[in-house]
């Protein structure tokens, strides 16, 4: 049996918008894996949803089944509540960060999603550690560019 991939994920913004970064943490049976990446100019709920997009490319087997703790509950209800499939019909009209979701949605496809939203700041270990690792890389002075926020303004 295929052990279960376990992701939290968290992302910040320090001014919102302003310097931004994410973490991850990845489970997958008795292996471990930290990601995270600062940007230097984006928004929080750009980088909760960046977080989990990266985490979902990191995997390299398909069809697994994913459970994701997040303490967005931007991200987890636009998921489970399926609100991402109805913009997909209205083509995203008058919705904030389009690009990040279109990148999502493929990946979606190639697994078993589960998105559990948990609270932030509530000392559960995991999402505590995706935290340090995002705020990290939001100070950190080796940022990326968030092209497409920048380019295309607030989102």
């Amino acid at each position: 049996m295929t052990p279960k991939v376990i992701i939290y994920t968290d992302g910040a913004a320090l001014g919102n918008p302003g310097p931004g970064g994410y973490g991850v943490v990845m489970l997958y049976g008795d292996r471990r894996k930290e990601i995270s990446e600062g940007f230097r100019l984006t928004t929080n709920n750009r980088m909760e949803l960046l977080a989990v997009i990266v985490a979902l490319e990191h995997l390299k087997k398909e069809n697994l089944e994913v459970t994701i703790y997040s303490d967005s509950q931007y991200v987890v209800n636009s998921i489970e509540q399926k609100w991402v499939f109805g913009w997909v019909k209205k083509g995203f009209k008058g919705k904030k960060n389009e690009d990040l979701w279109r990148r999502f949605l493929p990946l979606y496809d190639k697994h078993k999603i589960k998105m559990v939203w948990v609270k932030g700041h509530a000392g559960l270990k995991e999402n505590e550690r995706c935290d340090v690792l995002s705020v990290i890389a939001a100070n950190s002075r080796d940022k990326q560019v968030d092209t497409w926020y920048e380019e295309n303004g607030a989102s």
